[in-house]
């Protein structure tokens, strides 16, 4: 099978928004659900919201910094008003009904806010630092480095916007320590799974759609 290269370009931007609604989706469902990790307080969306950034970098490196920032731009009003939706609908990990989304949940909504905020600021500073750093000769240098500055400010903004003087009480109490560990497990998470996983899927894209922008294979 053939591919034009404007095509192949639009297939992996289709798939690469869809992919950043769903786990922007899934992130902000997890992150009202508390855990335990080691004595410290996180939450399940740690595990989660890393994928934003491996699929961020696939798209700099596969397709530049302006399709990047075009993803984002499509992404950021969609992930909002559907993570606010699915929320309300499965508050606190428990089916609440369609009915649910006849009141307005300002907890919620609060969360959607803060993470369509930090989503943008994070994913701009995650394209910047890896289009500074995508053609040095180490490929992995680019991908851990913007992980480690774009998830640093993703995680400050996100949870000192949506659970400082949060009106849950645990939250309030402790979003410092869990953004904390939040930001170490992401990053411990990212830098073992997601970079070798970043080098894995280049290659593969790379092979399955060859005229998928002019990337190097990674090495």
């Amino acid at each position: 099978m053939s591919f034009t290269p404007a095509a192949v370009n639009r297939q992996v931007l289709a798939g690469l928004i869809a992919f950043h609604i769903l786990i922007i989706i899934a992130s902000n469902y997890l992150v009202q659900l508390p855990i335990t990790l080691l004595g410290w307080h996180t939450t399940w969306g740690a595990f989660s919201f890393p994928f934003i950034f491996l699929a961020t970098d696939l798209t700099v490196r596969l397709l530049g910094k302006h399709s990047a920032r075009r993803v984002i731009a499509w992404v950021m009003l969609p992930a909002l008003l559907a993570s606010y939706v699915v929320s309300v609908i499965f508050h606190d990990g428990g089916f609440s009904g369609l009915s649910a989304l006849s009141e307005f949940n300002s907890f919620v909504f609060r969360i959607a806010l803060a993470s369509f905020i930090a989503y943008a600021f994070g994913q701009l500073l995650d394209i910047q630092v890896f289009d500074r750093l995508r053609n040095l000769q180490q490929w992995w240098i680019a991908p851990a480095a913007s992980t480690v500055a774009g998830n640093l400010l993703d995680t400050a903004l996100f949870f000192s916007i949506a659970f400082w003087q949060s009106s849950d009480p645990f939250m309030a109490a402790n979003w410092v320590e869990i953004a904390t560990v939040d930001y170490v497990t992401k990053l411990v998470v990212s830098l073992m799974l997601f970079v070798p996983l970043y080098g894995m899927l280049l290659n593969a894209i790379i092979r399955w759609l060859p005229g998928a922008g002019s990337p190097q294979p990674a090495r």
